[in-house]
């Protein structure tokens, strides 16, 4: 359990460690992952969950975790690096997420991307750096969809935080990136950010943010960007149904090496 940055909301995290004796005298590096519109949660288990506080009891928990969210724990645990999902959802009374074409909806204003979700990304990255096993120079900030969205909004805004504490790169998956998700579209990241789209995207507009990148990219930006032809939202989900297209099934394979040479990209 941690702050977020707006000072007032107790997040929950789930943290994935790597093994025992994992650089042992030296600092991990760490990435924090920001979850989707869905929720951190299995969508079997969500919809019956709404707060996830500090010693209440719910279905969503560490055990109910979706597929997703523990596939990439686990994947960057086995690789070293010491991974925490942010729960923006639950604390807030929300754990149950949001189905498909929500975005807009009054509901979702007190858990926006464009300026809460950005306050618990960097509530997460003070919370690391109170941890003594944590590199604070390799810190990546990982995100899917509404979560990637927020992701790009923290890093067109970080180098303005009073403090050192920066994410020195990032990851992210098939953000929104049209007006509505991104707060200021005239601002771009300034650390090492690898994009992932998917050409066939049905909630979101992968063109829309091919041109977003290249303006980034254009003023300076240290970005780069990888389209998958025929892949869908959510390619990386490990469910049967996700994976039955091929064109997902190349895209996740390739989203595991692209991580990867992101993490080595950190300055």
């Amino acid at each position: 359990y941690f702050s977020s940055a707006d000072n007032r909301t107790e997040l929950v995290g789930y943290v994935f460690e790597p093994a025992p004796g994992t650089g042992k005298n030296v600092r991990l590096p760490a990435v924090v992952m920001l979850h989707g519109r869905g929720g951190p949660y299995s969508s079997r288990i969500a919809e019956s969950c709404t707060a996830v506080r500090r010693q209440a009891s719910s279905p969503c928990n560490s055990q109910t975790l979706s597929k997703r969210h523990v596939q990439w724990g686990e994947f960057w645990a086995q690789h070293g690096t010491l991974a925490l999902l942010v729960d923006s959802f639950g604390p807030r009374g929300k754990g149950h997420g949001f189905g498909r074409h929500t975005h807009g909806s009054p509901q979702r204003d007190d858990v926006n991307e464009r300026t809460v979700r950005p306050l618990d990304a960097m509530g997460a990255l003070h919370y690391l750096s109170t941890r003594t096993d944590v590199d604070l120079e390799r810190v990546m900030l990982q995100g899917w969809s509404n979560g990637a969205s927020t992701a790009l909004n923290v890093l067109a805004v970080q180098r303005t935080r009073m403090d050192n504490l920066r994410f020195t790169s990032a990851l992210v998956m098939y953000p929104g990136c049209g007006t509505s998700a991104i707060a200021d579209r005239k601002s771009y990241m300034q650390v090492p950010t690898t994009v992932l789209l998917a050409a066939n995207d049905e909630e979101v507009s992968s063109l829309v943010c091919e041109k977003y990148l290249r303006l980034a990219k254009d003023a300076g930006a240290p970005v780069r960007w990888t389209t998958y032809e025929g892949a869908t939202h959510g390619f990386d989900d490990p469910g049967a149904q996700r994976q039955s297209v091929h064109a997902n099934k190349v895209a996740r394979d390739d989203a595991f090496r692209q991580a990867l040479m992101a993490a080595r990209l950190q300055r």
